[in-house]
């Protein structure tokens, strides 16, 4: 299944990002208001980097709450590793695991137009295997 029909298939499209500019302290209480692990830093409209929980857990780790205060383009990762709408939900999760990364902006020559986590990839994987064994069922009671 392509990423494009995972992303196409939500409730919501809306992406909920983030600029650099932001304060880490701000950017933090997003995450934690929406319950999410990580956003997309767009400045001018161009993903420039991922602002995660895994940011804010290294930075608390090694300078302690004083991190708070800075802006999230000093402590983003960066750049975004980023996926077509068109790279098919198998590579996208090879390519999370080689680069050790659980979210991918997904962006086109018009910019970025959706946002997966590794979640999203692992349950379109699930939804296709268990389709696929139902077909096999259904093949296999009528032959």
């Amino acid at each position: 299944m392509e990423i494009a029909r995972i992303i196409a298939g939500r409730t919501s499209g809306e992406v909920i990002t983030v600029a650099s500019a932001m304060p880490v302290r701000d950017a933090v209480a997003l995450l934690a208001e929406r319950r999410i692990g990580a956003v997309p830093v767009v400045d001018d409209g161009a993903v420039v980097g991922i602002f995660s929980e895994r940011d804010v857990l290294y930075c608390l780790a090694k300078e302690g709450p004083a991190f708070l205060d800075r802006n999230v383009g000093e402590v983003m990762t960066a750049p975004a590793i980023t996926v077509d709408p068109s790279t098919v939900a198998v590579e996208a999760l090879a390519l999370m695991t080689r680069r050790r990364v659980r979210h991918l902006p997904v962006c086109s020559a018009e910019g970025m137009c959706g946002f997966v986590s590794i979640g999203d990839l692992v349950k379109s994987r699930i939804d296709e295997i268990q389709q696929e064994a139902e077909a096999m069922r259904i093949y296999i009671q009528q032959g």
